[in-house]
């Protein structure tokens, strides 16, 4: 049954595409979100001739998420994170989505980023006896962010 109308998508499937290749199923995304400056005007209401503040959309600022993957061999990820951190910037600037997936893997909603790449990464602690996933974090920046 697909979703109806006014249903909510629920938080448990989701992925990262990089340039139309499905790359990872995350553990987590956060902080995703864009801005753009706000420019005030001050004017005369032209009908009372009062002083009066116009708010004005101006430029958009570039954004940032982190997303949170189990560490795995995915040699195009890794190999997108190491041409980030190495500056080579001809191959690391890609064009990225998050991805929302209904409970049948059907895509509901997209976050276009384009031109990511990789600005930071943490793996997970790692200790002897511990039986937990290893982790990475990785911190994605964009010049634009777009919402299907």
């Amino acid at each position: 049954m697909a979703l109806m109308p006014g249903d909510s998508l629920t938080a448990n499937n989701f992925g990262l595409q990089i340039d139309g290749v499905m790359v990872e199923y995350l553990a987590e995304v956060s902080g995703l979100s864009q801005e753009q400056d706000v420019i005030k005007y001050p004017q005369n209401n032209s009908s009372t001739g009062k002083a009066e503040t116009a708010v004005l959309p101006g430029n958009k600022k570039d954004g940032q998420c982190t997303v949170v993957r189990g560490m795995t061999q995915s040699s195009s990820f890794n190999q997108w994170i190491n041409d980030s951190m190495n500056g080579r910037m001809s191959t690391a600037r890609k064009n990225a989505s998050i991805i929302l997936m209904d409970y049948e893997d059907n895509p509901v909603k997209r976050y276009n980023l384009r031109n990511a790449w990789c600005s930071k990464i943490d793996a997970s602690a790692v200790k002897a006896g511990d039986t937990s996933a290893l982790t990475e974090t990785v911190t994605i920046v964009f010049e634009e962010l777009v919402v299907e």
